[in-house]
């Protein structure tokens, strides 16, 4: 395992505390109207609605990244991110049958419906391919793929509603509000706070099986316990913001090419550098065009490059 020295790792957080502060003066005075000024501008848009939109979008950004972290440590791939074991399949599975069957009268219920099904998704892959690191990862992508196609039948079908599913998929936090801030607050910090307890653990992992069964760690037990705090994470993530893809993979592999690997310091940091990411790109989603643009298009379209990147340079852990 390599260290990395103090002093770069000063500076690291220096500049993403700088980002964090940018970040979030940006969001919350900035948007299609330009910057607010007045007394008014203070009450009516921050107060009322950029706020809590913004620290939802770093709450969510939190969420995922340090989830992908603890994927990436468990598979020992830097490909992996929070959705591979079928949460965001399964999300919006469950978002798509509620507003076809009219049960997402807000977004609330909708935000339910699809916490639920991600748990659910999570639960069956975990009950058919947890014994082994790789046929969870097999089972994972086969649910997955099979919910994908249920989604797409349920768009076919969803007539007036097909506009509102796909734009639910698409990710975005037009529907930010104080309760969704709530949930993000509680399951974020629950599980980032554990995530960091086990990040030992997780470091054992990434030298092999065998390796973190020498150390005492029952990787059967353990692997459970990650997987669930990870679809805790994912799932409430993705109920309250849609599909928002490769947050969980580009931030966790950022911090780890300048801070190595030791899971102690990349969970802190990529939480830190995801919560001063995601309202820049929020705000990105609002001013970009008149109306708004879903998230999930903007992360896609800068994480698509930056995967094959990865697949250029190398893949592997050791690379």
């Amino acid at each position: 395992m390599v260290h990395t020295s103090q002093g770069r790792m000063a500076k690291v957080l220096l500049v993403l505390v700088i980002l964090l502060a940018l970040s979030f003066l940006l969001s919350i005075g900035y948007g299609s109207s330009g910057f607010l000024l007045s007394f008014h501008d203070i009450q009516s848009k921050i107060l009322d609605y950029r706020l809590r939109r913004t620290i939802l979008a770093a709450l969510v950004g939190a969420s995922l990244s340090s989830a992908g972290c603890a994927m990436q440590s468990l598979f020992r791939n830097p490909l992996a991110d929070p959705y591979i074991i079928g949460v965001s399949s399964g999300a919006s599975a469950g978002a798509s049958i509620a507003i076809v069957l009219g049960l997402a009268s807000s977004s609330l219920s909708l935000m339910l419906f699809a916490f639920a099904s991600s748990i659910l998704t999570v639960y069956v892959v975990y009950r058919i391919g947890g014994s082994t690191t790789s046929s969870l990862l097999l089972a994972g992508i086969a649910v997955a793929t099979f919910l994908t196609g249920l989604t797409s039948l349920l768009i076919y079908m969803a007539g007036e509603s097909m506009h509102k599913v796909i734009f639910w998929i698409m990710g975005g936090f037009w529907t930010a509000n104080w309760v969704k801030v709530g949930l993000m607050l509680f399951t974020a910090f629950l599980g980032i706070a554990l995530l960091y307890v086990f990040a030992w653990r997780l470091n054992a992992l990434l030298l092999g099986e065998e390796h973190a069964e020498s150390v005492g760690i029952d990787v059967s037990k353990f692997r459970a316990v990650i997987v669930a705090i990870s679809a805790l994470l994912t799932a409430s993530a993705v109920s309250v913001s849609g599909v928002i893809g490769f947050v969980g993979l580009i931030i966790p592999h950022t911090m780890r090419m300048l801070l190595g690997f030791d899971n102690r310091v990349l969970i802190p940091f990529s939480v830190l550098f995801a919560m001063g990411f995601m309202p820049l790109v929020d705000l990105v989603a609002r001013v970009a065009v008149p109306g708004e643009l879903p998230v999930g298009i903007i992360t896609s379209m800068l994480g698509a490059p930056f995967f094959i990147y990865l697949l250029r340079r190398g893949t592997g852990f050791g690379a």
